[in-house]
């Protein structure tokens, strides 16, 4: 037991510093070298995470057109469901963007990080969306098709008498006297 709360205790400590250090390898930056960074480097990169943003909004946009023309319900609710938050965030980082221009021309480090941290937070997660709406499109493709389904029936274990088929005790009908005496 006491092994068990040890690796559990070691995964919850341990696990966000890993997952981070993966995160910094792929090219993300992190909270803390956000804060390092020169001004025209945050500049640049909130550029390059808007641009790549915008791709995965058409790449999206292109896995909603695919399920329209399968006509697939479930698949176009899906994709508009991340399709939809892509939209919402790409607001929030341009937005973003913008704020981050005035506070670097008015030399306020803190809110231009603050800035560059939703530019970059929305860039992380429109690329998990787009992943999610992918899987949209391709995970219940197996589902589509003619589909058969036999099934047999032990005769022993089938009761002859319909167990929903109760009887009902037989109520007397009591009518409530006329509204009006005149009728």
């Amino acid at each position: 037991m006491r092994q068990m709360m040890t690796m559990v205790l070691t995964l919850v400590l341990v696990a966000p510093a890993a997952w981070a250090a993966d995160g910094a390898k792929k090219g993300e930056v992190d909270f803390e070298q956000a804060a390092k960074l020169g001004d025209s480097q945050k500049l640049s990169l909130a550029t390059e995470y808007l641009s790549e943003m915008r791709d995965l909004l058409s790449s999206t946009l292109a896995l909603l057109k695919e399920a329209r023309e399968e006509k697939d319900v479930i698949k176009i609710n899906c994709v508009n469901e991340k399709l939809t938050s892509i939209k919402g965030l790409l607001r929030i980082s341009e937005q973003a963007d913008v704020a981050l221009q005035e506070a670097v021309a008015k030399n306020e480090k803190d809110t231009a990080t603050h800035e560059f941290h939703k530019v970059s937070i929305s860039h992380q997660k429109v690329k998990a969306l787009q992943a999610e709406a992918e899987q949209c499109v391709g995970e219940l493709a197996f589902a589509v098709g003619k589909t058969t389904v036999e099934v047999e029936v032990d005769g022993d274990a089938v009761p002859e008498a319909d167990p929903t088929n109760v009887d009902l005790p037989d109520t007397p009908v009591v009518r409530p006297p006329a509204a009006s005496p005149y009728i």
